[in-house]
């Protein structure tokens, strides 16, 4: 590892009936353990931007999410209006369903669209491709695209699907991306030995709502 554990990390609490409650108990966490970022639906950036403040825990929020199937306008218009609040990093879903039928311009040129709004703002893109839904051939597709549309990082999964991050799909996306990109591994990490192992398969980042977990499972020198 090339960093403090808790900095592989996006602390994540997406789930769709989290509370304000809730919403805080993570913040707290993410400050307490020093993580790379707290990662929170767009409604509730505001509140992470203002409770992290002076802190170097960035406020992540996702986009078109989670089916990445939203209209482009909207992607850009949830983006900016992220970023616009304080966010610093936003993880959006590609279009899955056009990336399946071959359509790689329509692709390629969403992606686009969001890297500039987030560069725009000097924030970093992380570009969910849901791995469990595409072929070996579909993944690297997408992470080919996701470079060549200036995404940041390309990222496993949204969680919401039937699978999460696999040893083998982090390898895969890190032989594509080689060091030019981050990889994100997400969902379904419990563990230390889950986290470690998809570090030492090429990921840079780490999305998990079991981040203290993690690092209470580690080895302490």
């Amino acid at each position: 590892m090339d960093k403090p554990l808790a900095k592989y990390i996006d602390h994540t609490l997406l789930k769709p009936d989290a509370t304000e409650a809730q919403i805080d108990n993570v913040l707290a966490e993410a400050k307490a353990h020093d993580f790379a970022s707290v990662c929170l639906n767009p409604y509730w950036v505001p509140r992470a931007v203002a409770a992290l403040k002076g802190t170097d825990v960035n406020v992540c929020t996702v986009i078109g999410f989670p089916l990445g199937a939203n209209t482009t306008f909207i992607k850009v218009a949830e983006a900016d209006e992220a970023l616009a609040a304080g966010a610093k990093e936003v993880d959006m879903v590609l279009n899955i369903g056009e990336l399946k039928a071959g359509h790689n311009e329509a692709v390629q040129a969403d992606i686009a669209a969001v890297a500039g709004a987030a560069h725009a703002k000097n924030g970093l893109l992380k570009v969910i491709i849901e791995a469990v839904l595409l072929t070996d051939a579909e993944k690297v597709t997408a992470c080919q695209l996701a470079e060549a549309a200036g995404a940041d990082f390309v990222k496993t999964s949204t969680g919401f699907a039937a699978g999460g991050a696999t040893v083998h799909d982090v390898a895969l996306m890190r032989q594509t991306v080689g060091d030019r990109l981050g990889v994100k591994a997400a969902g379904g990490i419990h563990s230390y030995a889950e986290a470690k192992a998809l570090i030492d398969a090429g990921a840079s980042r780490l999305g998990a709502s079991a981040g203290i977990k993690i690092l209470e499972e580690a080895p302490h020198a």
